[in-house]
């Protein structure tokens, strides 16, 4: 007898923790609930989205839920609610509207998202009731949840736990295949996602650009990477000796021997801290050049050099009598079909958003004149998996064999990295991946690719906490993974 109370004493806290595991589970979903009820009665829609889980994003667009919320819409204000039935962590709701009913199946997930929406008619009206049940488009996601999302979630949102991280975006080629991903605000508080075509500073992204401007004029028989590059400045510093014992390729390479910035950088009239390239212009450039003297055999030691690619964008920009940003479109973009992808922000733009530095204070978004080709251009996430696609495809055009040019050996950078023109070059196990990086005071960049595999990453944020180490947990991954 005692050991059958015993049981039953067992059986009944079972029973009563499970009850208690309902209970919750129940009240966590109508307050994820409530949320959603208070931005549709004040149809605010991007907020609403803001509520569902990434697995729900990646199968339900922005675009696609609009559509289904300007169905709700005409409904008026959800007068009252309840939950008429609770199973397996999934609700179902009774809306009442100002005219009509609605049952809503509703479900969340541990991160306090919804994964599940289903509206579907009540109460027809008599005339109607031979029609069938009118149910509004929805998804609700696969219990199988994908691997590659599954890891690229985990590293964003290992960077979005970071104190002051705003807006990420990331974009992946694998095997060939391309995935977006989207994350975060594009400003502090308005629950607004980036998307594809959102444009981000890239920084010295850049740089790998410019050096396919440069391969192009190879390609074209203009000039050849050993020629000096004093042979292309104007008469006056073509006199400077040290100038004429620098060739293209060590500007490329940052080899050449010139500084990261010049020593009249901040010097300059209209000099600022905000903005700090924006009036360094090409007369300060040449005021400096003129009386350069190296303190390095050029072609010998590496020296990572934004002014190497000033003078490199200024002798590109002479050949080519355009300004760089028109070479850029004319020469890379509209070939690859990149319609975002430019040096000068247009303000009409929508797509345009706020960036921020370490602390999270939002900051100015950088203007170029001098040093535009090594670090001026904005793109998006959308141009930058074309761009990493092209470099994919057998070389035919001269185009396709400038870009595959720049990523040759030029000189090598102990412990273990080779560079090309811009491009930086490691071994992972036995595959050569191509990488560059970018950074301004309020914006983070990082492309990744391995032409073997046909993989890449894009990783843009607008805020200035590097993504690199985000871009080569994935890179690495889509490198182990079939």
């Amino acid at each position: 007898m005692v050991m059958k109370h015993f049981y039953t004493a067992i059986l009944l806290g079972i029973t009563s923790y499970s009850f208690a595991q309902t209970n919750q589970a129940e009240q966590v979903n109508k307050g994820v609930y409530n949320k959603l009820e208070f931005f549709i009665n004040s149809q605010m829609t991007d907020s609403a989205y803001n509520l569902a889980s990434d697995s729900y994003k990646q199968q339900y667009s922005l675009p696609k839920f609009t559509q289904m919320l300007r169905q709700i819409y005409p409904l008026g204000r959800v007068k009252s609610s309840e939950i008429t039935s609770f199973e397996k962590g999934a609700a179902t709701y009774r809306l009442d509207f100002d005219s009509q009913s609605y049952e809503l199946l509703f479900a969340t997930d541990s991160t306090l998202k919804f994964n599940t929406l289903h509206f579907s008619q009540l109460n027809q009206p008599a005339s109607d009731k031979s029609s069938p049940e009118k149910t509004i488009e929805t998804v609700t996601p696969s219990k199988t949840v994908d691997k590659d999302d599954f890891f690229i979630d985990s590293v964003a949102n290992s960077y979005l736990k970071q104190q002051n991280a705003q807006s990420l975006a990331i974009g992946i080629i694998k095997n060939g295949q391309s995935k977006t991903y989207f994350y975060g605000e594009t400003a502090k508080g308005n629950q607004t996602l980036p998307t594809t075509t959102s444009l981000y500073e890239i920084g010295s992204l850049s740089k790998v650009f410019t050096a396919i401007l440069l391969s192009n004029l190879v390609e074209e028989g203009t000039i050849t990477l050993d020629q000096p590059i004093s042979l292309f400045l104007p008469d006056t510093l073509q006199k400077n000796e040290d100038l004429a014992k620098i060739t293209f390729q060590m500007l490329a390479n940052h080899t050449s021997g010139f500084p990261r910035l010049p020593d009249n950088f901040e010097k300059v009239k209209g000099y600022s801290g905000n903005d700090p390239y924006k009036a360094y212009d090409r007369k300060a450039l040449y005021n400096y050049l003129s009386g350069f003297k190296n303190q390095k055999t050029p072609g010998q030691e590496y020296e990572y050099s934004n002014l190497g690619y000033a003078v490199l964008g200024d002798i590109i920009s002479s050949i080519y009598k355009k300004s760089y940003d028109q070479i850029v479109r004319e020469i890379i973009c509209k070939p690859l079909e990149m319609n975002n992808t430019f040096q000068v922000l247009d303000p009409k733009r929508k797509d345009t958003f706020k960036v921020y530095d370490k602390n999270g204070q939002e900051v100015t978004a950088w203007s170029f004149d001098a040093f535009s080709a090594a670090g001026g251009l904005k793109s998006s996430l959308e141009d930058l998996l074309k761009f990493a696609n092209a470099q994919f495809k057998m070389p035919q055009s001269p185009l396709e064999n400038a870009m595959a040019n720049t990523r040759l050996f030029t000189f090598f950078l102990p412990p273990d990295t080779d560079l090309g023109l811009a491009w930086h070059m490691n071994l992972l196990d036995d595959l050569t991946f191509y990488w560059h990086n970018g950074g301004t005071a309020g914006s983070s960049s990082y492309l990744a690719l391995s032409p073997d595999k046909k993989s890449a990453v894009v990783v843009l944020s607008n805020v200035a906490i590097s993504v690199d180490n985000q871009g080569k947990s994935i890179l690495d991954y889509l490198l182990h993974t079939k």
